[in-house]
């Protein structure tokens, strides 16, 4: 097979979204073995459908063999049209259907990682009321860092999304849900977890190791990090929960989240009237986005749980 396709792309078939669905299912699943259960077909043919879909655009998609999947440089950018493409598609459907005032289509949304243990979550609330609407309604929920849902958000890929409000783009609509407050755990085996709030400097505190966020946060609340003797980092709120349960670094975490591990005596609080800080959260849209029924019902809902 020639490295680029003797002549242009005449056109998209049924045939070629088909194909393309596939690849995306294989992108994200990581492979044709992984794929397999969520396909509902056999690796042999996916395999051959694939080899269909690099025919069909002339272009090496996938190394595959015993090294494993990975996505050429050409796949990568093929993935990425093909989500754009899916995406507009799936509008297009939505949009139509709203012609007839039936909740069908998909609604895809962003989340931050947990935020399920809110006590006054709303999301879960609106999606239940949803669904309730409109039986055939799907939901895609994917976990993602705040500023990956913020683009998703911005480019089509996600209908919606809840992140932190951090500053804010200028693209985007942020609509205040709750807030959230964070405190500065130890678990049990580390040399704070039996010291006495009373009996701890703050000297002696800062100097313990800890863990900086890698996602963004309102500077004020990066000057909570900044007193802390940061040696280890990490990328959401479940990775610094895995290293502070190890028993050697402090971290903050939500309380909500927290509160299961404190309950067990596994964590505690270190001068929660003092090492706390609160961020409000919001739900977010596209400004100036196209009607959709399925999305602004989703919205109607998340308004009246307040």
């Amino acid at each position: 097979m020639s490295a680029r396709r003797p002549e242009p792309l005449a056109q998209v078939s049924d045939f070629d979204i088909r194909l393309l669905k596939l690849f995306r299912s294989v992108v994200e699943c990581g492979g044709f073995s992984a794929a397999e259960s969520v396909l509902g077909i056999g690796r042999s043919a996916i395999s051959q459908q694939m080899s269909d879909l690099e025919q069909r655009l002339g272009l090496r998609l996938c190394q595959r063999g015993r090294a494993g999947f990975a996505l050429t440089e050409e796949g990568r950018e093929v993935y990425q049209s093909t989500q754009q493409l899916l995406a507009a598609l799936e509008s297009f459907r939505t949009e139509v259907n709203g012609l007839h005032q039936h909740l069908r289509g998909e609604l895809n949304i962003g989340l931050t990682d947990n935020l399920v243990t809110v006590p006054h979550m709303r999301i879960t609330g609106a999606l239940a009321r949803l669904k309730a609407l409109g039986p055939d309604v799907r939901v895609n929920i994917r976990m993602t860092p705040p500023s990956e849902v913020e683009q998703g958000v911005l480019d089509g890929r996600l209908h919606v999304g809840v992140v932190p409000v951090v500053g804010g783009l200028s693209g985007l609509d942020y609509q205040p849900l709750y807030d959230e407050r964070s405190l500065l755990y130890c678990a049990v085996g580390h040399p704070l977890f039996y010291v006495d709030d009373r009996e701890l400097p703050d000297e002696r505190l800062n100097a313990q190791d800890a863990i900086a966020p890698t996602f963004r946060l309102p500077p004020d609340i990066q000057n909570h990090y900044g007193v802390l003797n940061c040696t280890a980092s990490a990328s959401d709120r479940e990775g610094m929960a895995f290293l502070i349960l190890t028993g050697r670094y402090i971290g903050y975490l939500p309380d909500h989240y927290a509160e299961a591990w404190v309950k067990e005596g596994r964590l505690r609080a270190l001068k929660a009237d003092s090492r706390f800080y609160d961020i409000s959260l919001a739900s977010v849209t596209r400004k100036g986005r196209r009607p959709h029924l399925v999305l602004e019902s989703f919205l109607q809902e998340l308004a009246a749980s307040a």
